[in-house]
C-alpha cells in the first residue's frame, strides 16, 4: 500500500524519534524512506550593512546550513541501511516549510509523509505555529503523525 514514505527531519531529538519511527513502518510495509530537510535563506541584509559583508554572511550562511543538511541526512541514510531500507535524501533552502515539506514529497512520488509534533497544545501552536498541522491542512498525502 505504502511504497515510499516521506519524512522530514533537522536533526532534533524529535526527529531522531521520527527517524527510527519510520524506519520500524518501513521495514513493516516493505517501503523505502525519502529524508528531507528544510534550512532556512539566508536572512536579509540590514540597514547599513556592506554588500561585501552581506555576501560573506550569505555564503557562510549556506556552507553552514548545507554541512548540517548533510550530517543530519547521513545519519539518518546510516540508520536505513543498517536495517536494509532503501533511503534517498533530499534537502531545500526555504523560510516556506510546509511548502518545501508538501511539493517536495509529492514530487518525490511519496506516498505518505511521516511526521512528529511537539504537541505543544492551542497555546503553544499560537506562540510558535505548527508545521505537522499545516501540512495536514494543505497535503493531499495522507499524513502519520507521531508524538
Amino acid at each position: 500500500m505504502y511504497r515510499n514514505l516521506f519524512v522530514p527531519v533537522d536533526g532534533s531529538v524529535l526527529s531522531e524519534r521520527a527517524m527510527e519511527a519510520s524506519i520500524e513502518l518501513a521495514k513493516q510495509l516493505g517501503a523505502a524512506i525519502t529524508g528531507f530537510v528544510v534550512e532556512p535563506d539566508a536572512p536579509l541584509p540590514t540597514v547599513g550593512t556592506q554588500l561585501p559583508a552581506y555576501e560573506a554572511a550569505t555564503e557562510r550562511h549556506i556552507e553552514k546550513t548545507d554541512t548540517h543538511a548533510r550530517q543530519v541526512l547521513t545519519r539518518f541514510e546510516i540508520k536505513a541501511n543498517e536495517a536494509g531500507i532503501s533511503f534517498t535524501g533530499l534537502h531545500a533552502r526555504t523560510d516556506g516549510v510546509d511548502r518545501a515539506i508538501i511539493e517536495q514529497a509529492e514530487d518525490s512520488g511519496c506516498d505518505m509523509i511521516v511526521m512528529m509534533t511537539h504537541g505543544r497544545g492551542t497555546f503553544g501552536e499560537l506562540l510558535f505555529g505548527s508545521h505537522t498541522k499545516n501540512v495536514l491542512s494543505r497535503s493531499k498525502l495522507p499524513l502519520l503523525v507521531l508524538h
